[in-house]
């Protein structure tokens, strides 16, 4: 298996297999995020399933991939600090705004950053025509920003406060994805990244969701909770290993964009199962950030 992916690296097959790890790296992200907004505390959310990915990557990491090379242990710090303050913001976001605000803004605001880092890390460049659908991601981003703004009614109060954690969250995006595509091209074989990612990066929220749920007046049942975390950290795997495998395969900031559409699926999961009021004017805008990433790879 390593040696077929290392053998279609930079190739047009690498290309076709990473452009449908990208779109289904976009479709379970949009489930991961709606499992941390759905009905229990996105605290909760978070440490049952990185509970849950920590204890099912580890016997992958301790027993079946190589280990990692010397030089990957500081990468995997690097990794952790990245995603422990993405985590922080993404849940902070969760708790101040919708999910269909949230989740499109941060989705959104990351892939300019991270065509900016592949640029002076990985030295990729975009042609005109990407750069148009970029233009056309963002202008969608900020269209959706700006009818939140002028229309929400649920949670207004605390719209602003949302809209900044989220932008702030779609910055950690970018940069761990940038972060992360080097650290997966920095070991001689990918699953020992993934597989290492995942056990490092899973410890610390359950230690803060045991602690939260500790100081509850009314904790959710753990039943239930460790449900939810089982499946999403099943998901998680999934997603982050998708998009991963993506930017090996082909170039990053591409690999970025086309998870960004995402955003479509957030919109349909957000009315038919959130039962979040969506309207036609935010799908309208939903779908405009996913035409911008569409024309990128069409520019490719």
């Amino acid at each position: 298996m390593t040696e077929w992916l290392f053998a279609i690296e930079g190739t047009e097959a690498g290309h076709r297999l990473a452009l449908v790890l990208a779109l289904s790296a976009a479709f379970l992200h949009a489930v991961f995020g709606a499992l941390q907004k759905g009905r229990h505390d996105p605290w909760m959310t978070r440490g049952a399933i990185d509970g849950s990915y920590c204890l099912m990557a580890a016997p992958f990491a301790l027993f079946v991939v190589p280990w990692p090379e010397p030089h990957m242990w500081p990468i995997f710090f690097g990794a952790w600090v990245i995603h422990c303050l993405y985590k922080f913001l993404q849940a902070a976001a969760y708790t101040k705004g919708a999910y269909t605000v949230v989740y499109p803004v941060v989705r959104g605001t990351g892939p300019l950053f991270t065509v900016i880092g592949a640029y002076f890390i990985f030295g990729e460049t975009f042609n005109l025509t990407q750069w148009a659908g970029l233009l056309v991601l963002i202008t969608g981003i900020f269209g959706l920003a700006v009818y939140n703004m002028l229309y929400l009614t649920a949670a207004r109060e605390t719209l602003n406060a949302a809209l900044g954690l989220a932008v702030v969250t779609g910055l950690f995006v970018a940069l761990y994805t940038t972060y992360d595509a080097y650290g997966i091209r920095a070991t001689a074989n990918p699953f020992t990244f993934l597989a290492w990612f995942f056990m490092i990066d899973g410890f610390l929220f359950p230690i803060l969701a045991y602690r939260r749920w500790h100081r509850m007046d009314n904790p959710p049942a753990i039943g239930p909770l460790m449900q939810r975390g089982v499946f999403g950290g099943v998901v998680a795997f999934l997603s982050f290993g998708s998009v991963m495998m993506a930017t090996r395969l082909d170039n990053v900031g591409e690999a970025a964009i086309l998870r960004e559409t995402s955003t479509v699926f957030a919109a349909l999961i957000g009315w038919l199962v959130l039962k979040e009021t969506v309207g036609p004017r935010r799908i309208a805008l939903m779908a405009l950030i996913a035409l911008g990433a569409v024309i990128v790879e069409m520019g490719g």
